[in-house]
């Protein structure tokens, strides 16, 4: 049987033959001997594991320098993997064949790991460099660009390389290509390896420079046993001097087909990521374990598919197969995704301890993506088989088929993050990767079979179950977009209280988060990728008011005024009141929130996006604010939660020194923390972060009637003393009748009374910081230790442990006896009560 399989192989291989002339040097096929398969696997896996290392290190330090916008973030990963695909094109092209192929590898694994240590140093030099020049428009765009690609492409051109390198040293035979797939397997298992150790080790423990030295050891110690190898292995290339090169019949249509097999997979990581990240909690935890829960499928997919390459007669049959399969296995997930895992009766405050709960996400990941991964997995062997040619140079073969698949996840991870999700939502994007999948399994027969009815029958059929699976794609429902991983206790509270559910009146899937606004009773609620951010109930409209109106009395006469995160609008809208106020900037990452947020909460943020002196500006607030030469009197800092992956870098010393340097003599900042769904390492990083740039500043609250565990955090430019009278003659006057009703209708009746929200400062809870890591570029701990912490109910012990600090601050306010004592009295009787 064995025999038959091999001669169907070869006849399909040698029936059609197309020679292309090459230069002779580059033409010479080595015969090398056997080399020892196990060793070989570890190289690739060593170089996985450092690789993914590096692209969690690099895409944090490159954030920092161009942003984390969704374009940024499309130009990394363009550059980083447009380098994979450039150097597994390149290397048997300039390679000449004659050369050891482990040196070769040996020296692509020291240049990656003296890269990396370059790129420690020398990214943080370019973000200067790149200050210089255009930040914004299409020629901000062309330079996030270049920046992208000088840090990327060097690295990641050697390490496309890698894999080629190392599968030159195998033949193109039928075991040979066989254990090109094993290579590729073991590459992806270092990978998984690498997710992991970043995510739940060396990032969270150490920082950025420790990752990047362990990657770099991993590096330095792959070329070490490389060179070993070289001593004891000989390369012997083949007699003479080959002057032509076989192709395959058919293998540009196969490389047509692993292209789109590519397309899909990192068009199904983005999709699935972000619906994934809504239900699970969008940490970096989260996100480590889905990738790595989608690297394991490709590993095991790519283990079975490479001995399901050796044992089959035709590898296209088997390639067009594994896509059809793949269709369904997408609607499968598709499936999963709206309908069984929001109903998972899965309560996440139920335990506080973390690894519980990321067990719960580990087994719905495998649940929802794992059949799909197995799948796009065995494809890339099975292309290999397809595309191989007796006395084929294994480098040409393995990278040719590798850059197609890389190519082909460029454009999938560009068009659906930054072009389809926000055109046909998720639920169209899920369809069209159905389509993806059949369009491949097509590609495959066509390769597979000249025999036109027998293609035509099998194409219309795979056509007529792309059409029927497509239908049975659902958009994720509302309430997951809302509620995100709590889910399930929140509408089974709904139904135990008998009361009706929220109505949705927008619902939408921007380039960057998905948000709903909801109506319950009157009251409208404002969501964030599964993250409730704002609402016009009386203790969320207090904190938002509080976090503009303060800042602006305290400063006293501010003329100019940039609130970080537009969300509702109404810290914002906060500032619209205000006569002398001059210019309203307002930084946003997602561009239909605005909208939204106008025709549903215009009365509640007095239409600040129609105001003509507000300017909307959609950009990561962090870029913005190192770009812009403009200088504030008052700065509102409202980002989203602190255990959201990637939000660390507005809450690190760097960025809280950026926005001091752009504000103007007697500047105040106004920075959100919440201290509910955190925990007390959470808050005290968070303050001791803050203090540690701002070291006269005070902590007030929003609490009121037993609810309310928001904090804003005041950070002035000046020392001087808060003057109660001053700010209670500017609310008398009849100029600012329209702010003080804005205070007014959220139980701030004076200016006694807003006052009375003080909890604390820096110097009084110095006991509640004493040795807290401050959160800094190099570590972004905060993202690390507040994801450990986000099922947290800690919340009123920590507000009561910084109540328990509170000392009236003599030297804080100024005023007259009777105003004084009024405050000092108010803060009593609330510290009594609560």
């Amino acid at each position: 049987m064995s025999g038959r399989r091999t001669k169907n192989r070869r006849e399909l291989i040698e029936s059609e033959p197309v020679r292309v002339e090459v230069h002779a040097a580059a033409a010479e096929v080595p015969r090398a001997r056997p080399q020892p398969l196990p060793l070989l696997l570890l190289l690739l896996a060593g170089s996985g594991c450092a690789a993914l290392i590096y692209e969690v290190v690099w895409f944090q330090l490159l954030q920092l320098v161009i942003g984390s916008t969704a374009v940024s973030l499309g130009l990394l990963l363009a550059a980083y993997m447009g380098g994979l695909c450039l150097g597994s094109a390149a290397l048997s092209r300039v390679v000449p064949a004659t050369e050891h192929p482990l040196r070769i590898y040996a020296f692509l694994e020291l240049g990656i790991g003296a890269f990396g240590i370059i790129a420690l140093f020398g990214v943080p030099l370019v973000g200067h460099l790149y200050l210089l020049g255009p930040t914004s428009g299409l020629m901000g765009i062309v330079v996030r660009g270049v920046v992208a690609a000088a840090c990327l492409l060097p690295p990641t051109v050697l390490m496309g390389a890698s894999f080629p390198a190392v599968a030159r040293s195998l033949g193109t035979n039928v075991e040979g290509v066989s254990r090109m797939g094993l290579l590729y397997s073991a590459n992806i298992a270092g990978a998984v390896i690498g997710s992991v150790l970043a995510g739940f080790y060396l990032l969270r423990l150490y920082d950025m420079a420790v990752a990047t030295y362990a990657a770099a050891t991993i590096n330095i110690a792959a070329a070490l046993l490389a060179f070993s190898l070289v001593k004891k292995l000989t390369h012997r290339p083949a007699e003479g001097m080959a002057r032509a090169v076989r192709y395959a019949p058919g293998a540009a249509i196969i490389y047509g087909a692993i292209a789109f097999s590519g397309m899909g997979a990192l068009g199904a990581e983005v999709v699935w990521t972000r619906l994934l990240s809504l239900l699970l909690g969008p940490t970096v935890y989260t996100f480590s374990i889905i990738l790595a829960v989608f690297l394991v499928g490709l590993w095991g997919g790519s283990t079975a598919g490479s001995y399901i390459a050796r044992r089959v007669g035709n590898p296209r049959m088997a390639l067009a197969a594994t896509q059809i399969l793949l269709a369904v296995a997408i609607a499968f997930t598709a499936w999963t995704l709206a309908y069984a895992l929001p109903n998972w009766p899965v309560d996440p405050w139920l335990s506080t301890n973390p690894w519980f709960n990321f067990d719960l996400d580990v087994a719905r990941c495998v649940r929802a993506i794992l059949p799909a991964t197995l799948l796009w997995g065995a494809a890339f062997p099975l292309a290999l088989a397809s595309a191989a040619a007796e006395g084929e140079d294994p480098a040409r073969l393995s990278g040719e088929v590798y850059a197609a698949n890389t190519a082909g996840s460029i454009i999938g991870a560009l068009a659906f993050s930054l072009l389809l999700i926000p055109a046909i939502g998720t639920k169209g994007s899920q369809q069209l990767l159905i389509w993806l999948a059949v369009a491949g399994a097509a590609l495959a027969l066509l390769a597979a079979s000249r025999k036109i009815a027998v293609l035509a029958v099998a194409i219309g059929g795979a056509a007529v179950l792309a059409v029927a699976l497509a239908a049975t794609v659902a958009p994720i429902p509302w309430p997951a977009i809302a509620y995100g991983r709590r889910i399930a206790p929140i509408l089974r509270a709904i139904a135990d209280a008998g009361t009706n559910p929220a109505t949705p009146l927008f619902v939408g899937e921007g380039i960057n988060s998905s948000v709903v606004i909801t109506d319950s009773g009157g009251v409208r609620g404002f969501y964030v990728s599964g993250k409730s951010e704002a609402s016009s109930a009386l203790i969320d409209m207090r904190l938002q008011r509080l976090m503009g109106h303060l800042p602006a009395l305290v400063q006293g006469d501010p003329k100019s005024v940039l609130t970080v995160g537009f969300g509702a609008g109404v810290t914002a809208g906060s500032f619209v009141p205000y006569p002398d106020i001059e210019r309203i900037a307002i930084c946003e990452l997602e561009p239909i929130i605005p909208p939204a947020s106008d025709e549903f909460f215009g009365n509640e943020n007095y239409h600040v996006l129609r105001d003509v002196r507000t300017r909307i500006v959609y950009d990561d607030a962090r870029h913005y604010i190192a770009a812009a030469p403009d200088k504030f009197d008052v700065i509102t800092t409202d980002p989203i939660h602190p255990w959201v992956k990637g939000t660390s870098t507005l809450y690190s010393r760097e960025y809280y020194e950026l926005v001091k340097e752009h504000l103007n003599p007697g500047g105040v900042v106004a920075q959100w923390l919440p201290i509910y769904e955190s925990d007390r390492a959470t808050v005290a990083t968070e303050l001791a972060t803050f203090f540690d740039v701002f070291p006269n500043a005070s902590v007030w609250t929003n609490y009121l009637n037993g609810e309310g565990y928001d904090l804003v955090l005041l950070g002035r430019m000046g020392s001087s003393p808060i003057d109660v009278d001053r700010i209670q003659r500017l609310l008398d006057r009849p100029s600012y009748a329209a702010v003080a009703a804005s205070l007014s209708n959220v139980q701030f009746g004076s200016a006694v009374d807003l006052m009375g929200s003080y909890l604390g400062r820096a110097e009084d809870l110095q006991p509640m910081i004493a040795g807290a890591p401050i959160n800094d570029d190099l570590n972004l701990r905060l993202q690390y230790i507040a994801g450990m912490g986000v099922n947290s109910i800690a919340a009123p012990r920590i507000f009561a442990e910084m109540l328990s600090y509170r000392k009236f601050p003599e030297d804080l306010f100024t005023g007259s006896d009777q105003a004084l004592n009024r405050l000092r009295e108010l803060l009593g009787r609330r510290q009594r009560s609560f």
